[in-house]
């Protein structure tokens, strides 16, 4: 599977969060966030792994009960089930990598 750089396919997840599904295969998915300074990703979990890049900006991300401050060139993993949560310290963008692939990020067209 190949992904063309495009400005479609974004849609907001929360109030200042977009996502946008890059590409996947049979057991991950790769998506881009695009951020906005101000803008908080509650504090959830899931069974999927993530492993994240921050592309530019700056965030302060929470994994379990270390909090680290973010930026460009930074990345994280976040084990399977484990809480986490970020406060958009700058307009960001982000990209990360979920295995397995989550069903919820999949293009409408693609379920």
């Amino acid at each position: 599977m190949f992904c063309k750089s495009d400005n479609d396919g974004y849609r907001e997840m929360i109030p200042g969060i977009e996502l946008k599904t890059l590409v996947h295969g049979e057991n991950t998915l790769m998506a881009e966030y695009r951020l906005k300074k101000g803008s908080r990703l509650p504090a959830h979990r899931h069974p999927h792994e993530q492993t994240g890049y921050m592309v530019s900006g700056r965030m302060r991300l929470t994994i379990g009960e270390e909090t680290r401050e973010i930026g460009a060139g930074d990345s994280w993993n976040i084990p399977g089930d484990e809480n986490h949560y970020a406060e958009i310290l700058e307009d960001s963008i982000a990209v990360e990598v979920f295995y397995p692939v989550r069903v919820d990020f999949l293009p409408k067209n693609e379920l």
